[in-house]
């Protein structure tokens, strides 16, 4: 079994976010090898609520910006592929739901992931867009 419970992004372990991204895939996605940046990616997120199995590993995160009113930016929602499944990432949605019940979550789903956030209740939206920075501009 697991538990969640909201963390400070910025006291995470770093590696051990690191090794969870890799073991989730999400690395792909994500710059957990240039530790600078991944570290800033986790203290700047203002909601994040992490999954531990009973040994106290870290086995899920979801990382999200909010302003507690109005919109949930869920940026990343990672699982270990062991766990993938079972439930943890439906428990780490439902406790960032109820960090900020009045907001609505908002995200954009890896290419992989497109087929499971209708079956835990997203709804497709046919009009959002995203803009490289700079540094990722060709």
């Amino acid at each position: 079994m697991w538990k969640c419970e909201q963390v400070i992004g910025g006291a995470l372990d770093v590696e051990e976010a690191a090794a969870l991204y890799r073991a989730s895939t999400l690395a792909e996605r994500r710059p957990v090898e240039d530790t600078q940046r991944f570290t800033r990616m986790l203290a700047g997120a203002n909601l994040v609520i992490a999954a531990r199995d009973e040994d106290g590993r870290l086995i899920g995160i979801s990382r999200s910006i909010t302003d507690g009113a109005y919109s949930t930016y869920l940026s990343d929602l990672a699982v270990d592929a062991a766990y993938q499944g079972k439930g943890v990432g439906r428990d780490l949605i439902r406790a960032t739901r109820e960090a900020a019940p009045q907001a609505k979550l908002i995200l954009l789903a890896a290419p992989a992931a497109v087929d499971y956030y209708p079956h835990v209740g997203f709804t497709a939206h046919n009009s959002a867009w995203t803009m490289d920075g700079p540094a990722n501009q060709a």
